[in-house]
């Protein structure tokens, strides 16, 4: 198929029927992937469980508490462990974690469930909740020292980020299950709504046919013009970014 300079490679086009016919066969493919996640949720549930110091310190902005204190008296926990560059202001700050915290609003529907979502940032209270502030973000946050760190993330490494969920029976807490990397996907929806486009997430590690769109080579793909794409926002709202400020 011919392009023109002015237009993208595309999709050759056909009838409705023909559409309707192809998108039926890869329909039965997305609820045989769907099923799929399904089994997965359910042996996930069934995995076992290991205890974690429920005495463990974080910082909150009441000063020092516990692990035990971030359920906020619910069953479950949700903590997403941000990445932090101390010192550093905010355009070098984690572009993935980022993205993703970005992406996490609406929390009363994980209430409804007994589940509390909360930030565990790997950084000192202080300087990254300026950050949180920069963003407009309004999410349970805390700081977790190095030494909570160590014992929190036992065996992974520190510096990268984590989802991890816990279960509080009592007074004690329990890890059940972690991820990292691409596993914490769930956290935001745009990749998921980009993958339902033709051109998809336009990264080069994708199948796409040639001459499909994708960001410039060696392109961060969360990043532009030197930081993390979500931030721009907020530089066009008039908030500094020297994470001392609220508005410039």
């Amino acid at each position: 198929m011919k392009v023109s300079k002015k237009e993208l490679a595309a999709p050759k086009i056909v009838d409705r029927a023909t559409f309707q016919a192809l998108l039926d066969v890869l329909r039965l493919r997305e609820k045989a992937h769907t099923r799929e996640g399904d089994a997965i949720a359910a042996a996930r549930r069934r995995l076992p469980m290991v205890e974690v110091d429920a005495a463990t310190p974080l910082i909150s902005q009441h000063g020092r508490v516990t692990l035990l204190d971030a359920f906020a008296g619910r069953r479950i926990l949700i903590a997403y462990y941000f990445m932090w560059h101390t010192g550093h202001p905010a355009a070098e700050q984690c572009e993935g974690c980022s993205l993703y915290t970005a992406q996490v609003r609406e929390l009363s529907f994980l209430h409804s469930r007994n589940v509390t979502y909360a930030v565990l940032c790997q950084g000192p209270y202080e300087e990254s909740a300026r950050y949180r502030d920069f963003m407009g973000w309004d999410l349970p946050w805390y700081s977790a020292p190095p030494e909570s760190l160590d014992v929190l993330l036992v065996g992974r490494q520190v510096g990268l980020f984590h989802l991890v969920c816990y279960l509080r029976q009592g007074d004690k807490v329990f890890e059940t299950y972690w991820t990292t990397r691409r596993g914490v996907e769930p956290l935001g929806n745009s990749y998921g709504l980009l993958d339902l486009t033709v051109y998809g997430r336009q990264e080069a590690w994708e199948d796409s046919p040639a001459g499909w769109p994708q960001r410039p080579q060696g392109a961060h793909p969360y990043r532009d013009d030197g930081r993390p794409i979500v931030q721009w926002p907020r530089l066009k709202a008039g908030y500094s970014d020297d994470l001392k400020m609220g508005r410039s």
